[in-house]
C-alpha cells in the first residue's frame, strides 16, 4: 500500500479487520494489542465502545467523536478513548497510525 511502515512491521502478521480499504498489521502482547493502520480509501466507522484505546497519527487525517465530543487528529497528534467510552470515526484516504489496545482478544490474524 504505502512506504509508511518498515519491513519488520510488514512482517508482522497481517490483522484481520472487515473494514474495506484497510490494511493492519499486528503486534500481540499478553494483555494488550498494537496495531499499524493504514488506509486506501476514506471510512466510516460507526459508533462503538471497547477496552482503552490510545493512539498516534503518522500520516492523513481522522475526525473522531469521542463521548458525543468531535475533535480533529492530524500527523503527530496522539488521542485517547478510555475504556467503555462511545466513540466513532471518519478516516480519511492516506490515513496511517499506530493504536494501542488495552485489549489481548480485540482483533485475530489473518
Amino acid at each position: 500500500m504505502s512506504e509508511i511502515f518498515p519491513k519488520l512491521i510488514l512482517d508482522l502478521p497481517e490483522a484481520e479487520i472487515p473494514v474495506d480499504g484497510l490494511k493492519a498489521y499486528i503486534a500481540q502482547g499478553e494483555h494488550f494489542q498494537i496495531l499499524y493502520m493504514e488506509f486506501e480509501k476514506d471510512v466510516i466507522i460507526e459508533e462503538h465502545s471497547h477496552e482503552s484505546q490510545w493512539g498516534v497519527i503518522l500520516e492523513g487525517q481522522i475526525d473522531l467523536t469521542i463521548d458525543d465530543k468531535e475533535f480533529v487528529f492530524r500527523k503527530g497528534d496522539r488521542y485517547f478513548i478510555p475504556k467503555g467510552v462511545k466513540h466513532s470515526a471518519k478516516i480519511y484516504k492516506g490515513y496511517a497510525d499506530i493504536t494501542y489496545f488495552n485489549q489481548k482478544d480485540r482483533y485475530k490474524s489473518k
